[in-house]
């Protein structure tokens, strides 16, 4: 089911790539995180691309030469796993999430609460709720749910 080129990115990240991710950013967000106001979604841009620049490791997923959905790690932790609404429910998420935990050794990831499939998502793929906070990392009232894998 899956068809897109998953791999970590090693070239440059110049602003062509970024502004390409970011809007793969903004279609999934708009698609999932129905929460967001238009403004709010405005005021994150500059954050997504300022992470997607910093972050550890990058993985992309390609269609041809188009990102269709990416992922970012940092010390164990998936920092940020986005894919373009037409690629979501194909199986891409799960493949980059078991690329995470094989390749980068991945235990954490944090969700928003009011993005109950996501929740469900990483559930399924073995991460459990360790912590709740009230407020986002900028105290915005959208809570997060901490959550870690589970060993087997």
């Amino acid at each position: 089911m899956v068809q897109a080129k998953t791999e970590e990115f090693r070239g440059e990240r110049n602003a062509k790539l970024i502004d390409n991710l970011t809007a793969v950013w903004d279609s999934s967000v708009r698609t999932t995180h129905h929460f967001l106001t238009e403004q709010d979604i405005s005021a994150l841009i500059p954050q997504v691309k300022t992470a997607l620049q910093g972050i550890g490791h990058l993985v992309i997923a390609w269609e041809g030469a188009e990102p269709v959905g990416f992922m970012g790690i940092q010390e164990h932790k998936i920092e940020m796993l986005f894919l373009a609404p037409s690629s979501i429910g194909k199986g891409l998420g799960r493949e980059m999430i078991k690329l995470a935990i094989d390749r980068y050794e991945a235990e954490y990831v944090d969700v928003n609460e009011q993005n109950g499939q996501a929740e469900g998502f990483y559930r399924h793929m073995g991460f459990r709720t360790f912590r709740r906070d009230e407020t986002d990392g900028q105290g915005n009232p959208f809570p997060i749910l901490h959550m870690r894998r589970t060993k087997e």
